[in-house]
């Protein structure tokens, strides 16, 4: 006689793969992060009406020597600073939508990988990637060089290689 057990708590739940420790930390670390980059694209969005009318007042800064040493090597070079404030100004509208794009491309992305589906790590990377090319294109190349962009392209190096190491409990 065949032994059938009528358990109504195994509903094959225990046979699913899990989700790794570091996957779970990296993507609840990423969609933390693309909160604070929704933040910051809406903040740059409306801010930069006020950053174009003050550009001025920066550069006679910046030009002045009042400004420490360590803090001129943060800014942009004072030849590129009018021009790139001019065109995140110009071009405020689709560098907020191509952003929230590649905010939404990255959510997803991370969303997918904690259902352990291997597509989500493609979406991830383009929407990580995206938001250097927004700025290439739309305010100019100068935005790739800097203080803030070597910090950005770490920080997107790091966690796409942390998810790239996790790619492996990625099984769909």
């Amino acid at each position: 006689m065949e032994n059938v057990t009528n358990d109504k708590l195994d509903n094959g739940e225990f046979d699913q793969p899990k989700m790794s420790g570091t996957l779970n930390v990296v993507s609840i670390l990423s969609i933390i992060g693309c909160a604070i980059q929704f933040l910051s694209s809406c903040w740059g969005f409306f801010s930069s009406k006020t950053s174009f009318d003050n550009k001025d007042k920066v550069i006679e800064q910046l030009s002045s020597g009042k400004m420490p040493s360590w803090a001129k090597s943060m800014m942009p070079d004072m030849n590129h600073f009018e021009e790139m404030v001019t065109h995140a100004y110009e071009n405020r509208l689709p560098i907020l939508i191509l952003s929230i794009v590649a905010i939404a491309l990255c959510f997803y992305g991370v969303l997918q990988m904690r259902k352990l589906k291997q597509q989500g790590f493609l979406f991830y990377v383009i929407g990580e990637l995206l938001p250097f090319v927004i700025g290439a294109i739309f305010i100019g190349s100068f935005t790739l060089t800097g203080f803030a962009a070597i910090f950005g392209y770490i920080i997107a190096a790091i966690f796409i290689l942390l998810f790239f190491s996790q790619k492996k409990h990625l099984i769909y």
